[in-house]
């Protein structure tokens, strides 16, 4: 289920509360209201859309972990 996900879909969900999927979407829908950044609304509104479509159990299975890039990994691991 998680592969559905781009990297940096999850890299923005992370960024949020994930314990809970009506609150991920209530923070979403609060940061799309405010968002000036073309490709971010747009990130923003694909991850709104896929946690919407699913369910609370179906989220409530997922386990999301903020993804580095290799040269990031190697800088946050020194």
């Amino acid at each position: 289920m998680i592969e559905q996900f781009t990297v940096e879909e999850i890299n923005l969900i992370c960024i949020y509360n994930t314990e809970n999927r009506n609150e991920l979407i209530s923070e979403l829908i609060e940061m799309i209201r405010d968002c000036e950044d073309g490709e971010l609304f747009q990130i923003a509104q694909n991850v709104l859309k896929k946690v919407s479509d699913m369910s609370d159990y179906e989220f409530a299975a997922l386990e999301f972990y903020p993804e580095y890039g290799d040269d990031e990994q190697e800088e946050a691991i020194d």
